[in-house]
């Protein structure tokens, strides 16, 4: 009997990706989930909005905004260590560097947002107005663009092509309700936004638990086998 007849056990595996990758599948989705629970609690707290014509934006300043705006920027890093995360656990020959940079692009612009509606009002008004909506368009954008993109290297890759249809259709549902709320007056309402941000949100959670399961040592035997 040779090395290659035994039986391969997990403690076999020293891929030192793993528990990296197994992070940041948890903190993106922590991150994720702790956004959409201050989001929702502010739309009960913030009595002085109407949470039906509000967009999230217009709870970045005034109560609680300091703790929203910290949000948007530990929700900026867990865009960064999902998208880092989910590239790293894909097949070489599935990885792509377009959807992690959108990602990524999208991830400053939101911190963008964030950092520049804690000074810029009180230092130029007008500025800031450019700034902010420059910076959320962008995120809108690069984070869309790449969910649809990420999506679409799942088809080449063995172990994460069966999460293709769901991630493809979600990414795509995000993209049209974007364009949707963008150029459609009905949809242009604060609700819609709001809704789009808890899709686009709610899909990097299970993207998060995805990776957190892919990228265990479960995982890591299954690929020495093959």
């Amino acid at each position: 009997m040779t090395s290659s007849d035994l039986p391969v056990r997990a403690t076999d595996i020293t891929d030192p990706s793993i528990p990296w990758q197994r992070a940041s599948g948890a903190l993106a989705m922590a991150g994720a989930m702790a956004f959409l629970a201050t989001a929702l609690a502010l739309q009960f707290l913030r009595r002085d909005l109407d949470w039906q014509d509000a967009t999230l934006s217009q709870y970045l300043l005034g109560p609680y905004g300091l703790g929203l705006r910290t949000l948007y920027c530990v929700l900026a890093g867990a865009i960064v260590l999902l998208a880092a995360g989910l590239c790293a656990s894909l097949q070489a020959s599935a990885r792509s560097a377009a959807p992690t940079l959108l990602l990524c692009g999208g991830a400053l612009a939101l911190s963008g947002v964030a950092i520049g509606d804690s000074w810029l009002p009180a230092i130029d008004p007008d500025f800031h107005q450019w700034f902010h909506h420059a910076c959320a368009i962008s995120a809108f954008l690069l984070v869309t663009t790449g969910k649809v993109l990420q999506a679409w290297r799942f088809r080449f890759d063995a172990h994460w092509r069966r999460h293709f249809p769901l991630a493809m259709g979600w990414s795509l549902a995000c993209y049209a309700l974007l364009w949707t709320h963008a150029f459609w007056p009905p949809a242009g309402e604060g609700w819609v936004q709001k809704l789009l941000i808890a899709a686009i949100v709610g899909a990097m959670a299970l993207g998060g638990y995805w990776l957190w399961r892919a990228a265990s040592p479960a995982r890591a035997m299954d690929d020495a086998r093959r």
